[in-house]
């Protein structure tokens, strides 16, 4: 059977019906329209063996349910379009910190959305801090605190922390470079080595963005050390205090800090590639269940990873699958490696389409500048 797609987890609601039928790679009937997947062992097992939904069918269904959630928000914003607005929403209390104006209550609010679109797209969300093309450097310190709660949240998530301690992990990556936030852009945009008052500045931020948190009306323990000790390295390496002994929340935010520091272009430097930003921090906990856990919710490929396939087209992974190699891409380019109007969706599962490389040339990701990423998913042409 022609024009099947693979099914990824993140298009099966658990406890919802199933909005087409699933079959397997032959188009054999596996699970009819209206079937209910009430477990995630159970999608894991499916997904395993190969589940796929007929193209034509999947296309009415999307056709369908997007007129219908058109017609009941007309005006709802993209999840793209709410990751930007959380970027926004961020900065006055941020800029703010030191009084007790609306304070907690704006934080807490972020974090609690941030969980909320986590849970709607996870490789949504994923994608947001992989693809960093089109984020000013001046405002990095904002952008860079919400990609920080992001992967914060996706590595307790897979650890399965209790809902309160994301949360209190989600503030505190919001809030853990308070009293830098306008150094951090101007350290972004600047290809010059850091000043010694930049120098001390960053130094000292640990224990002042305490203060201004305490001043702002934090008096969550937890937060507070989170954000006093998430410069800390086990080994007695890192600052202020040089501490051996680490908070797990305060631990959990460094290495998701540093991770999404490192993967961060500045105008001194390009980001690193995924894929060695992910081995550099599991060296750094020894193979740990943090390091371990972001690896694992990413996957080898996560969503907004570009990559050349087998075909000679260049594509942007979008959708993670059972099998970590094997994501589902969305290609830019021909097979001669030239831009096309529209993208194509691409199972990498099949061996015309597999991946043979991560892009990290300069020259091919400054492409990525012109594609919005409502295009790679299919919310615009």
């Amino acid at each position: 059977m022609s024009g099947l797609l693979r099914l990824a987890a993140s298009g099966v609601q658990i406890g919802v019906a199933l909005p087409w039928s699933v079959r397997n790679a032959s188009g054999m009937l596996l699970l009819a329209r209206g079937f209910v997947i009430e477990e995630e062992e159970q999608l894991r097992q499916l997904l395993e063996r190969g589940a796929y939904v007929d193209a034509v069918e999947a296309h009415y269904v999307a056709r369908s349910e997007a007129a219908k959630a058109v017609a009941a928000v007309p005006r709802a914003l993209g999840l793209f379009e709410e990751w930007s607005s959380i970027y926004r929403r961020l900065e006055a209390p941020l800029r703010n910190a030191g009084t007790k104006s609306q304070f907690l209550p704006l934080i807490e609010t972020l974090a609690r959305d941030i969980v909320t679109l986590i849970e709607r797209d996870v490789d949504v969300s994923i994608y947001t801090f992989v693809r960093q093309e089109n984020i000013q450097f001046f405002n990095y310190g904002f952008t860079h605190s919400v990609h920080t709660a992001i992967a914060g949240v996706l590595m307790a998530r897979r650890l399965g922390w209790p809902a309160a301690r994301i949360l209190v992990l989600a503030q505190a990556a919001l809030t853990m470079n308070v009293a830098i936030v306008g150094v951090q852009g101007r350290i972004a945009t600047q290809d010059v080595p850091l000043r010694e008052c930049q120098k001390t500045a960053i130094r000292e931020h640990p224990g002042k963005s305490v203060t201004m948190l305490e001043q702002s009306g934090v008096t969550d323990p937890s937060w507070l050390a989170a954000v006093a000790q998430h410069h800390e390295h086990p080994d007695g390496s890192g600052y202020p205090d040089g501490r051996t002994e680490i908070e797990p929340l305060a631990l959990m935010l460094h290495f998701a800090d540093t991770f999404t520091a490192k993967i961060s272009p500045r105008a001194s430097r390009p980001g690193v590639s995924i894929q060695q930003a992910a081995r550099e921090l599991f060296q750094e906990e020894r193979g740990g269940a943090m390091s371990s856990a972001l690896i694992k919710e990413l996957g080898i490929y996560p969503p907004g990873d570009f990559v050349q396939l087998k075909s000679g087209e260049f594509a942007v992974v979008m959708r993670r699958s059972a099998n970590a190699k094997t994501p589902i891409a969305a290609s830019v380019t021909d097979k001669a490696g030239l831009p096309v109007p529209r993208t194509t969706q691409r199972d990498t599962a099949d061996p015309a389409f597999a991946i043979v490389a991560s892009v990290t040339d300069r020259k091919r990701l400054a492409m990525l500048i012109r594609i919005p990423p409502q295009r790679l998913y299919g919310l615009s042409v």
